[in-house]
């Protein structure tokens, strides 16, 4: 879940019409499960649509390795751009998911925390981190996460703390395909959010599914959302293919 306050200004202008942004528009819902010993290659790829402009695309891709049943570590680059103007890179990116319960309550908890290295700016970088929230209803997984951002140039904060949420709803049906709603946002600081004007708030459908390949497992999940990107209104596509082995 990476970060884009410095990203060139002319894709920030693409994607967001003009608007202030403190995060990135988009990103992927946060799981908590046991993946001990799991190993993928992930590829994930999402636009930012807004009336009248080009789309701005983020690719990014990742290798990613469940350490153990509690901590799932993944390093990922991350790129953004344009059709006209192609692909540049904008971070490097750490993630880590440590699971602190594991079905012993009602709801799982886990950790989410990354750490981003701003391309382009030799000291420029990013945290995230907050908590991940996942409980089943029969055949029902309930996600909701909250997670915390915050940027530094040379060492010194170059943003307040921001807030930004995460939910998913996601209904089984078989290992091939399932149903649900994802939805994400961006609140301001933590501690004073933003207008309600200025805020982001989109959601939309998603898919999800695994096929076995051999002895890999070819994980996929797919999304539209529409709703609004920091006050202006917006529609994006995200996709998600992991190859596990």
């Amino acid at each position: 879940m990476p970060f884009r306050v410095l990203v060139p200004c002319a894709a920030v202008a693409l994607a967001l019409s003009g608007a202030a942004a403190q995060a990135d528009p988009g990103y992927y819902v946060v799981s908590a499960y046991d993946n001990a010993g799991q190993r993928t290659v992930d590829f994930r790829y999402w636009t930012v649509k807004t009336p009248g402009s080009p789309a701005t695309l983020w690719p990014e891709v990742g290798i990613g390795y469940g350490v153990n049943s509690r901590w799932y570590t993944e390093l990922f680059a991350s790129y953004i751009g344009d059709w006209d103007a192609g692909m540049q890179l904008s971070s490097w990116n750490w993630q880590n998911e440590v699971l602190l319960t594991q079905g012993q309550w009602p709801v799982d908890v886990a950790l989410h925390a990354s750490l981003i290295q701003l391309h382009g700016y030799e000291h420029g970088w990013a945290i995230e981190y907050g908590p991940v929230l996942q409980t089943d209803l029969w055949r029902t997984q309930v996600n909701f996460n909250a997670f915390f951002e915050r940027e530094f140039i040379d060492g010194e904060p170059a943003e307040p703390t921001e807030l930004k949420y995460q939910w998913q709803v996601k209904q089984r049906w078989k290992p091939w395909l399932a149903f649900g709603l994802q939805g994400f946002g961006e609140l301001g600081p933590w501690n004073r959010w933003a207008p309600r004007s200025e805020q982001s708030h989109r959601a939309g459908p998603a898919l999800f599914g695994s096929l076995p390949i051999g002895r890999q497992t070819l994980i996929y999940q797919a999304a539209i959302l529409k709703g609004r990107v920091y006050g202006g209104n917006a529609t994006m596509f995200s996709m998600r293919v992991q190859l596990a082995f």
